[in-house]
């Protein structure tokens, strides 16, 4: 199922998601909820890169790389789209190749569907 994806907007639904669940792994850590007046035909997620990963140039190559597998998520696997997400990368993420990070990622996007 092709789904279309938007990015968080409002700093209320930053905050509110902040509070919600969590679930983290080496690469990333992904904060998901229920919002209200939510879609529930799109995806509703955001990236987020600290600059304590380093340069625009390194941060925006993770969020790419990020983007690029909530993608190929959407296509091979059913997400919950009754949730909102909220993925803040780790430095670890830079130094690694893009197939364990795909696999990871799944792996706890499975996590959060059941």
């Amino acid at each position: 199922m092709k789904s279309k994806i938007l990015a968080l907007s409002k700093n209320e639904e930053f905050k509110s998601l902040l509070k919600k669940k969590k679930i983290s792994n080496k690469y990333v850590t992904i904060f998901f909820g229920i919002i209200g007046n939510k879609d529930e035909k799109k995806l509703n997620i955001s990236f987020v890169a600290k600059k304590k990963i380093g340069n625009a140039v390194n941060r925006n190559k993770i969020k790419r790389r990020l983007r690029n597998i909530m993608n190929d998520a959407c296509k091979e696997t059913s997400l919950n789209l009754k949730y909102s997400y909220l993925v803040i990368a780790k430095p670890t993420m830079l130094n690694n190749e893009f197939k364990k990070i795909k696999e990871t990622l799944f792996q706890e996007f499975n996590k959060i569907k059941k």
